[in-house]
């Protein structure tokens, strides 16, 4: 089960965690999680595996093997280069007039599952993270990069942004929803 739990994590986790982190997550000792992640490594880092698990100091993430960089490499280059599609756009507008926001308050506005587009809005530099510290959970924003491309040096500039970023706004929007869901 603890092995299980962990292997989500480094899953779903699209960057370095803190050990001291997972064994909070999993109400487990440290020590105890080491000896899941050596499991890990043993079981992935092998010749037939094309995930490794990478440790750094105290944190630990899921990578892809060295072995396939290239063939990574250019999968990862077609999606950075390719056009966004229609649900990415709408999630990158709701960051870009809401955020920081964190996957569950950008869920709760979309209506679905937004991980793999944050993951792609993050891998084409367009959504960056931070993590709230208060609430124990990350918070995704415009990048300033997406920024200099749209020619805007705060998000505030951006068109209608008073209108599309009040909290009354957003209020009318899941008020509609709840409404059209019933």
């Amino acid at each position: 089960m603890l092995k299980a739990q962990v292997e989500s994590i480094l899953f779903v986790l699209n960057k370095p965690i803190e050990l001291k982190k997972i064994a909070k997550l999993c109400q487990r000792s440290e020590a105890e999680i080491e000896v899941v992640l050596e499991n890990l490594k043993a079981h992935y880092n092998g010749e037939e595996s094309g995930i490794n698990i990478l440790t750094v100091g105290q944190e630990v993430q899921m990578v892809s093997c060295p072995r396939n960089k290239d063939l990574v490499e250019g999968l990862v280059k077609e999606e950075i280069e390719g056009e966004l599609t229609r649900p990415q756009l709408e999630a990158l507008t709701v960051i870009a007039y809401r955020g920081p926001i964190t996957k569950m308050e950008l869920e709760q506005v979309r209506g679905v599952n937004c991980s793999l587009i944050l993951r792609n809005l993050i891998i084409k530099g367009l959504v960056q993270t931070e993590e709230d510290k208060i609430i124990e959970q990350t918070k995704y924003q415009i990048t300033p990069s997406f920024m200099k491309h749209l020619g805007v040096m705060s998000p505030k500039e951006l068109p209608n942004y008073q209108q599309l970023s009040s909290a009354e706004s957003l209020n009318e929007i899941l008020a509609n929803k709840e409404e059209s869901d019933v």
